[in-house]
């Protein structure tokens, strides 16, 4: 397992090596150079057995967010250049490959483990992960942030996306 400081990173791919699903985990400290400019890199490269094989961007989030009266449960914004970038990615690794976005949700509340049908525990954390393709992503998406060059889904949309991980592996 590559040394990985993002604790969802590391999370999600131990998910993959407990699960024995084939992957290559992509060393994102150095970015691409791809028909002459930079390209964010995506995080894992998993070959899945039910569709088209996945360029995966792991987005963690913690759950639920915000304080309890806020009403903020399923965080999902990304950076405005995650997306194009790994839909980019999906363009130069062709058609049997698809790319995804994966919320990895670090529950930090023991009231909402409930929530969840499929948990994975990790260092002492508890977490869930969802897909979202990234095409069905760009589509819903809208800005967040323009200070802070973020995107979202509306919260009714997301939850049409969103599936458990296990439905992409």
């Amino acid at each position: 397992m590559a040394l990985r400081g993002n604790h969802y990173d590391a999370a999600f791919e131990a998910f993959l090596r407990t699960r024995r699903t084939p992957y290559v985990a992509v060393d994102e400290q150095r970015r691409a150079l791809l028909e002459r400019q930079s390209l964010k890199s995506m995080d894992f490269i998993v070959y899945s057995q039910k569709d088209a094989n996945l360029l995966v961007d792991v987005k963690g989030r913690r759950f639920p967010s915000g304080d309890p009266d806020s009403g903020h449960r399923w965080e999902n914004w990304a950076t405005a250049e995650d997306v194009p970038a790994l839909l980019k990615w999906q363009d130069v690794f062709g058609g049997d490959f698809r790319a995804l976005l994966v919320f990895a949700y670090h529950i930090v509340s023991d009231d909402e483990r409930g929530k969840f049908a499929d948990l994975f525990s990790f260092r002492e954390r508890t977490y869930a992960f969802y897909g979202v393709w990234a095409e069905d992503y760009r589509q819903a998406m809208h800005t967040r942030s323009e200070s802070w060059q973020t995107v979202t889904v509306p919260s009714a949309a997301f939850r049409e996306l969103r599936a458990p991980i296990g439905e992409f592996l």
